[in-house]
């Protein structure tokens, strides 16, 4: 390196250096009129892979201690949602809108907005314009006078770009201009269950799980896209599988508990390569994002979140979710079904249990399921009976040689008188 290079080498790593430094949480508060609606403190970073003139390069923005409240950020009205929207650098935002359902709030879309033209973040762009990244799978939510809080990580993944989020205190349809003393912790920052040797009297034990509720009645759901047309198509009877502290028997247990479709509603959104269904029920959420990739048109199930609110719950909620998952894998303008049962491992302490699957999240046409992709447990079933019923034409066949044989020799060892 050369002395010339030298000092501009060192202002780029200031520079650099600056950025993650204020890299904390950052404080923010939106108002209506003199009253406070949301709440929080939070830092985050976001992972971006972006397209320069001989492929892709990457840069991570974190959310500096500069960043302010933008024009977008309302306490909301009739048939307005509360929103707050976080602006920064050179025409970066990141946006949260909630929602609430009985007395549960949530954060129903996240967004981030970045400015490709930012030379200093996206150098050699070959792009100028604004980008926009949308989901409804953030798994934020608690009761309402509830403060939500996360110190983990928890990053959410949306084909290039992943938004890390750490460090959150949030509430949103506030009562007063203080946070709740009461808190929702998400699972991330909960002390995972271990196993005790047995003492005199001990207070934590894993029961077994009960006996299932049966198997779920399958529920039709579909997401209609800006355009007021259907962009997502599925049909699916769904199992929750829940470790959680049980009030009632002071225990670790697993609970069983089928979604009844009678009384789930569903929401979602879609974007070119990210389509999200949410399934509410009472106080239930179930979030499903697939992703889409448009090199390969190839889509699969990424993410899954879970926020519930149980009366047997020794905290006001439980929120889980795992946004590096790679379920019901399917072709762009194709359908992936599958009859047999699955069960998707989300985490540790969720897992799914999937009835009679038919799903479309792309490509949906005249509000139709595309044709069927099977997954791999419904052609082994089909296989299974095919394979059995050669091996039984076989053996008939080769018992049938055997006698034709059998006779032809018997009449041969008899001679003309």
């Amino acid at each position: 390196m050369t002395p010339k290079l030298l000092p501009a080498f060192s202002i780029t790593c200031f520079a650099v250096l600056g950025w993650f430094a204020v890299a904390r949480a950052v404080s923010f508060e939106v108002k209506g009129g003199n009253s406070t609606c949301i709440k929080a403190q939070l830092s985050a970073n976001f992972s971006i892979t972006y397209s320069v003139t001989n492929g892709t390069d990457s840069t991570t923005l974190p959310l500096p201690s500069t960043a302010v409240l933008g024009n977008g950020s309302t306490c909301g009205g009739v048939g307005v949602s509360p929103q707050m929207q976080v602006v920064f650098g050179d025409g970066h935002s990141l946006a949260l809108v909630f929602s609430r359902n009985g007395l549960l709030y949530r954060v129903a879309n996240l967004s981030l907005s970045f400015n490709l033209s930012d030379s200093v973040t996206f150098p050699l762009s070959s792009s100028k314009d604004v980008m926009t990244v949308v989901t409804n799978a953030s798994g934020i939510s608690a009761q309402l006078n509830t403060t939500y809080r996360c110190q983990s990580s928890t990053t959410v993944r949306l084909g290039d770009v992943n938004i890390t989020l750490y460090d959150v205190q949030m509430e949103a349809y506030m009562s007063s201009d203080v946070f709740s003393s009461k808190e929702s912790v998400c699972s991330a920052d909960q002390p995972t269950t271990t196993t005790v040797a047995p003492t005199e009297s001990p207070r934590t034990t894993i029961s077994p799980s009960p006996t299932p509720p049966g198997i779920p009645a399958a529920g039709n759901y579909s997401v209609m896209g800006t355009n007021g047309t259907v962009c997502l198509l599925a049909r699916l009877g769904l199992q929750l599988n829940l470790t959680y502290f049980s009030k009632s028997q002071n225990m670790t247990i697993q609970g069983t508990v089928n979604l009844d479709p009678n009384k789930t509603l569903a929401s979602g959104s879609c974007e070119s390569t990210a389509a999200t269904l949410l399934l509410t029920e009472g106080l239930t959420n179930l979030s499903f994002t697939f992703t889409l990739n448009s090199t390969s048109n190839k889509y699969h199930l990424s993410a899954m979140n879970l926020s519930a609110a149980w009366p047997d719950f020794t905290v006001p909620i439980v929120s889980v979710g795992n946004s590096t998952l790679n379920y019901l894998q399917g072709t762009l303008g194709r359908s992936y079904r599958c009859t047999s049962e699955q069960v998707l491992f989300v985490t540790n302490d969720f897992s799914l249990n999937t009835f009679k699957v038919w799903v479309q999240p792309f490509g949906v046409k005249n509000d139709q399921f595309g044709s069927a992709e099977e997954c791999t447990m419904d052609s082994e079933s089909v296989l299974i009976p095919i394979i059995v019923g050669a091996a039984l034409a076989g053996l008939v066949v080769i018992v049938l040689v055997a006698y034709l044989i059998g006779r032809k020799r018997s009449h041969a060892g008899y001679q003309t008188i």
